[in-house]
């Protein structure tokens, strides 16, 4: 009843676990049957380690988080040879999600991902806590399009392309993707924004500005799922401040073949559990046989 299809990869329920918020699963397998959920996307890996950003990492707010971790990674060589095995123990897809500073490191990445059995691949060009590349992809078009296009050439894996909410326009953003060899995109990622220590006169953080994430995020993520949904004919994955399964069930009638989960971990780890037997008890009531029956209805 709950499996879902991205791209020829069958997943056992649409709940996945949101890139940077669960690691590679060690952390959360005391707390999470980790065999119930549908995937989880790795930590953003790097081909080279990132030791992440210096000062305050976690800010919370009335009605979210601020993050500002920097790509911290051990990279992706080490992923491959420390951590990989004991994803693969587990039911739950995994999905790598690669990041960079330069388009060549992306592309190193994707070669040593290649070599692997992953399944799908999530290009993340849309990481707001990066000097140096991260958002700045995903933030103009024909940026965009050329290193999707030139990652499409090194890799057959199922492509998937994180979006960022701060593109300039994300119906256009999601065109050039598409265009550029995308097989899936996923939205959104977490908007830039910006707290202050009133006593220090100075920004909480480092790099003055940080990525939010959470319940404040969701209407304007529905809505940006809803638009891309309306414009390209490829799998979507939504994410953006899903709490409950209520919320999941909103973002698969904007458009959502599955949903990622990414604060809501931090609050209660198996909150993913909850939010699958809420999802199959309200397919239950309302006579649903597939999701596919109420996909993007909205």
């Amino acid at each position: 009843m709950l499996k879902v299809n991205i791209c020829g990869v069958e997943f056992n329920n649409p709940v996945i676990a949101a890139s940077g918020t669960f690691g590679f699963g060690r952390e959360f397998e005391p707390y999470v049957d980790l065999n119930k959920i549908g995937g989880i996307s790795t930590k953003g890996l790097t081909y080279y380690k990132k030791d992440g950003n210096e000062g305050r990492r976690i800010h919370e707010t009335a009605s979210g988080i601020m993050n500002s971790i920097g790509l911290q990674n051990p990279s992706v060589s080490e992923f491959i040879k420390n951590d990989l095995d004991f994803m693969k123990q587990f039911d739950a897809k995994i999905i790598a999600n690669i990041g960079g500073s330069q388009v060549e490191d992306y592309l190193k990445s994707i070669e040593l991902i290649e070599e692997t059995d992953i399944e799908i691949i999530e290009l993340n060009i849309s990481c707001p806590n990066v000097k140096e590349g991260g958002m700045a992809f995903g933030i103009k078009c024909d940026i965009a399009f050329d290193i999707v296009k030139k990652v499409r050439e090194k890799t057959n894996k199922v492509l998937m392309v994180k979006l960022s909410p701060n593109a300039e326009n994300i119906k256009e953003m999601a065109i050039s993707c598409v265009e550029a060899g995308a097989d899936s995109l996923s939205l959104v990622n977490t908007f830039n924004a910006l707290a202050i220590d009133i006593y220090k006169r100075k920004p909480i953080f480092k790099n003055v500005t940080a990525g939010l994430s959470g319940p404040a995020i969701k209407p304007i993520a529905l809505r940006m799922v809803k638009e891309v949904h309306d414009v390209v004919d490829v799998p979507i994955v939504g994410m953006g401040g899903i709490m409950d399964w209520q919320d999941a069930i909103e973002f698969i009638m904007a458009g959502s073949t599955a949903v990622q989960v990414g604060t809501a971990n931090f609050i209660q780890p198996n909150i993913m559990e909850d939010i699958i037997d809420g999802i199959e008890r309200f397919m239950i009531k309302e006579n649903i046989k597939d999701l596919s029956e109420i996909t993007g209805i909205i």
